[in-house]
């Protein structure tokens, strides 16, 4: 891989982890409302997969999304304007954390349902293959989705159909609160596509490049045979399924999230780079320094955007 590709890696993953944090102190200042769901310690699932798309290509996901959009290229300032549900906000302040959407990057959002993402890329696929265009659909889910009916029934439709679709499980080992050992009865849940006859990969979700390596492949295949791919990426999340959810809760301790964070991916990444002469510590701080006054403007941004109009409770709606 080039040395300016990986460099974008890193420097996507960081501006993810440094949005992501002051995103988490401006909910707990009270500017941002609802739910949120944070992404950091699964930054190299989002951008090892997305640095695997093709132009034109795809995404779709759940509602852990801030990363997702952001690794697809997005403005940082109008996602964090959405997040203070604000008009300038990409889904015009309407959607807030849950549903994020940028159809002009390929991003179509952002799902707070439940595996409600995995028909709808299914759909997106077959629409796809109907008009025959040259795309490829990903669309991402959390470990808890791969019990619901919807994502049985989707993996069927797409190997039937041979749709051109990745379903890619990032797999954080807690569905809100539940260990999967105590929901599922696999352990290993890239299983689930043997029911389809469908190709399947486990990845390691704390290494963003074998993430890339798995997902490129998965591109290939759908583009190459026309086959999906279902993808089990093992990460971890160092927060809580959600802002109202502590770090160290009552389904895990303090010293099994620490253990964790011995494997953060940034981290990772960026000692393989250092030690391969392509990053310096120099470099590091100068990342450092352009993603802190990103994600400070961001916050800008969204407290000087208006608050959308009254009249907006009547647009974007189904008559």
């Amino acid at each position: 891989m080039e040395k300016e590709k990986l460099l974008e890696m890193y420097r996507m993953m960081l501006l993810i982890r440094r949005f992501e944090e002051r995103t988490a102190q401006m909910y707990g200042m009270q500017k941002i409302g609802g739910f949120c769901h944070l992404y950091i310690g699964q930054e190299a699932v989002g951008v090892g997969a997305v640095s695997a798309l093709r132009p034109g290509d795809q995404f779709i996901s759940a509602y852990r999304d801030h990363g997702h959009i952001l690794a697809m290229g997005t403005d940082p300032n109008p996602v964090m304007a959405e997040l203070f549900g604000k008009a300038t906000g990409v889904s015009k302040g309407k959607g807030g954390s849950m549903h994020l959407f940028d159809v002009a990057r390929g991003y179509y959002g952002g799902h707070g349902i439940v595996a409600g993402q995995v028909p709808v890329a299914t759909g997106m696929a077959f629409a796809a293959k109907y008009r025959k265009e040259d795309k490829v659909v990903l669309c991402s889910m959390g470990e808890g989705t791969v019990h619901q009916g919807a994502f049985h029934e989707s993996l069927n439709l797409a190997k039937l159909w041979r749709l051109p679709v990745i379903y890619l499980i990032e797999n954080n080992r807690y569905g809100m609160g539940t260990p999967l050992e105590r929901a599922s009865a696999v352990w290993d849940l890239s299983q689930k596509a043997c029911s389809y006859d469908m190709a399947r990969a486990t990845v390691d979700g704390m290494d963003v490049l074998a993430v890339h390596d798995v997902i490129a492949e998965a591109v290939t295949r759908a583009t190459r045979d026309g086959e999906p791919t279902l993808v089990e990426a093992r990460t971890y999340r160092f927060r809580g399924h959600s802002m109202s959810d502590p770090v160290h809760s009552h389904y895990r301790t303090k010293e099994e999230v620490e253990d964790q964070k011995k494997q953060d991916p940034i981290h990772l990444f960026q000692e393989k780079l250092i030690g391969e002469g392509i990053l310096s510590e120099a470099r590091v701080k100068e990342y450092e320094d352009e993603i802190k006054k990103i994600v400070l403007d961001a916050v800008d941004f969204a407290e000087k955007s208006p608050e959308p109009a009254l009249e907006e409770l009547y647009t974007d709606i189904m008559s």
